[in-house]
């Protein structure tokens, strides 16, 4: 854990599972036209049989992006039951956007982007199982706590990273969600970027505040 590979690992996996947050919570959200405005929608009529499956779909990948903002901060400041507690979501979350994927898939033709948030829970969820192998579990105990300048340096990082994705959101997912040339995605363009913008700068100051001591200048001796 003292290594720099270690401290490198750390804070990717912590970035990962906040990553991973975001991805859940923009997920369930945005599933809201298919589980509860299915008739506004024409390209979700297939659906309206389905929407009590959407309706539970949204609910729990929304509970799920919250437990995970609560892992990410329990596994930025350590603690005995962080490294599995977020195992648990991060199983849990695949299984859930596997349903939702396939369920897409099989209604409407379609994944996206409900694949998008599969692939991210898959994949951090891969990350967490590698970093357990021999070799690696030593360099990476999220057991341990992290002093305050850690904390507050991996907390900025995953605030810029998770603050750029909901941002951009439009630009990832808005084919997707295009009907006779309106972008769906815009209804909640406001609060995205508000949103997306108060996580980025406010990374962006606990960075800042977290390397104070690396920036101010080293005292001169005499």
């Amino acid at each position: 854990m003292n290594s720099k590979i270690g401290k490198a690992l750390r804070i990717i996996a912590v970035i990962s599972m906040g990553l991973t947050a975001a991805m859940n919570l923009l997920g369930g959200i945005g599933t809201v036209c298919a589980a509860f405005l299915t008739r506004k929608y024409p390209p979700m009529w297939p659906l309206l049989d389905y929407q009590w499956l959407y309706q539970t779909l949204m609910i729990v990948t929304i509970v799920i992006g919250i437990l995970c903002i609560w892992s990410t901060i329990a596994l930025a400041r350590g603690g005995k039951r962080a490294y599995r507690n977020a195992l648990i979501l991060l199983v849990i979350g695949t299984i859930v956007g596997g349903i939702h994927m396939y369920a897409s898939l099989s209604l409407r033709g379609k994944a996206v982007p409900a694949n998008v948030k599969l692939y991210t829970n898959a994949i951090t969820l891969l990350l967490f199982l590698l970093i357990r192998l021999p070799g690696l579990r030593d360099r990476v105990d999220f057991s341990k706590p992290t002093s305050s300048s850690d904390r507050g340096t991996t907390g900025g990082l995953v605030a810029i990273v998770a603050g750029s994705v909901v941002i951009t959101t439009e630009l990832w997912v808005g084919a997707s969600h295009v009907f006779q040339g309106s972008n769906w995605v815009r209804l909640l363009q406001a609060p995205l970027i508000a949103g997306g913008t108060i996580l980025t700068l406010g990374g962006l100051a606990l960075l800042i505040w977290a390397n104070l001591g690396a920036l101010a200048p080293a005292p001169q001796q005499r």
